[in-house]
Order: structure tokens, then C-alpha cells, then sequence
């Protein structure tokens, strides 16, 4: 009986990361119609860090992010998630089995080292909590990925996502569900993700420098390669956003 509900279990929980796959691989090509650009610079071999940009109400861009990732390189990417995605059971089942981790303190440090790519979003909730009014103008950066970059060589390639501040965009908040849910903030938003066009940019990866043994020294120069990420991200958020002539088209 035991190995029965365990085997009944196991097949519930492979449907439900097989219809979430199914149903992001649906909304990225035929609902929001995701146009990619600049894959090339994405190193064939070797580490790298993917550092894009964050926003839309449920942060939504970073299961799209993975999905391009996944069906369009050669290699696996392992992407930085903040753990409230794992307190959705079908969502954190398939992000497990996708390589998508949010307990490790050095981003991946041990993934870059053995060669890996490894993807984040250095705005985190903070991206994703600002209202529509505020909508791809970047938060700063945690310059936690750019201390991992120095310590391992990793060049940083910039990631443009544009299309989630309109897919779910955030209107509001309600502080009694937050706080009902332990969550730092519930978004008033749209019940089901609007059909914006997406554009996801990466751009030419920026050579992390070399570690200086002082601390001070490798501070100072992870602050400045973070604020180079943000800079060159921000500029190819608004570049892209005048690239369509309406969110919708």
C-alpha cells in the first residue's frame, strides 16, 4: 500500500512538471511571443553569470528566462531563485529538476568554478515590488555576483527582459494577504498574464578583473563591476522598450 500512494505520488508530481513545462513553453512562443537576440554571447564553454534585470508583479521573467535557456543552449544554465518559489509544490518540483537553486550564499560559486553557467537577478524582490509607475527603472544591484564573478573569473553577461512589467503588472499592494502569507508584499495585478510582447537581450559579456588579495581593493572592484552590470542593463532595458511600438503588438 505504502509503495502504491508513494508510486501514485511520484506520477502526480511528473504530470504536474510536465503540464507546467508544457504550459511555459505555450506562453513563451504563441501568448507573449518571446523574441530572442544576441545568444552568441553566451560562452559556448566555460563559466559565465547571466545578470538580467527583474519585474512584473510575480516575477514571472525568471520561469521565462529559464525556458528560453533551456530549449535554446547546448549547456545547462542554473538559475538563482528567491525561495518563495519554492513554496509552490508543482513550480519548485520542476524548478529542482531544471537545476534552479536559492540556498547557496555564494550564487553559485561552486557551479562557475567547474565550468557552468550560472543566471541571476541582482535587483531581487526589489525588482519585482516596485509599482507600474516605476516599471524598467532598474533597482540597484546586490553586488553579491559580481564578488562571485572576481573570485572566479566568470565574465558577466547582461540580460535585457522586457515585457513582464505589462504581462503582470503591479498596481498595487495588499499588506493583510502579506502578511497572511509571510510574503513581503501581495500585488494587486491582472488574474491572468496579459499578452505583452517580450524581447529578451543578452548582451556582450563584461570581463570580471582580476581578484586583488585585498578585501578592500576586491569590495571596491566587485561595487564597480556591479554598477557596469547595471548600467549596461538598464541602458539595453530602454533600448528594447523603444524597440516595439506598443506593449501589446
Amino acid at each position: 500500500m505504502r509503495a502504491l500512494i508513494f508510486s501514485t505520488k511520484w506520477d502526480l508530481v511528473g504530470n504536474l512538471e510536465t503540464n507546467v513545462g508544457d504550459a511555459l513553453d505555450w506562453l513563451t512562443d504563441d501568448y507573449l511571443r518571446v523574441e530572442i537576440s544576441g545568444l552568441e554571447h553566451i560562452p559556448a564553454t566555460g563559466p559565465a553569470i547571466l545578470t538580467a534585470n527583474h519585474s512584473g508583479a510575480w516575477g514571472f521573467d525568471g520561469l521565462v528566462l529559464n525556458t528560453v535557456l533551456r530549449r535554446e543552449l547546448a549547456r545547462p544554465v542554473h538559475l538563482y531563485a528567491d525561495k518563495l518559489v519554492f513554496r509552490l509544490p508543482a513550480v519548485a518540483a520542476y524548478a529542482r529538476r531544471l537545476g534552479i537553486f536559492c540556498d547557496d550564499p555564494t550564487l553559485g560559486r561552486d557551479r562557475l568554478v567547474e565550468g557552468g553557467l550560472v543566471a541571476v537577478f541582482p535587483e531581487g524582490m526589489a525588482g519585482v515590488g516596485k509599482d507600474f509607475s516605476q516599471r524598467y527603472r532598474l533597482r540597484p544591484f546586490n553586488p553579491g555576483f559580481a564578488a562571485t564573478a572576481l573570485l572566479t573569473g566568470a565574465p558577466v553577461v547582461p540580460v535585457s527582459i522586457v515585457g513582464a512589467e505589462e504581462t503582470f503588472p503591479k498596481l498595487g499592494e495588499i499588506g493583510a494577504l502579506a502578511r497572511r502569507f509571510e510574503l513581503p508584499y501581495f500585488p494587486v495585478t491582472t488574474p491572468l498574464p496579459l499578452p505583452a510582447k517580450w524581447l529578451v537581450t543578452f548582451g556582450e559579456p563584461i570581463p570580471a578583473p582580476a581578484a586583488d588579495p585585498s578585501y578592500a581593493r576586491r569590495s571596491a572592484a566587485a561595487r564597480r563591476l556591479s554598477d557596469e552590470a547595471w548600467f549596461t542593463v538598464q541602458a539595453m532595458v530602454d533600448r528594447d522598450r523603444g524597440r516595439r511600438k506598443t506593449p501589446f503588438w
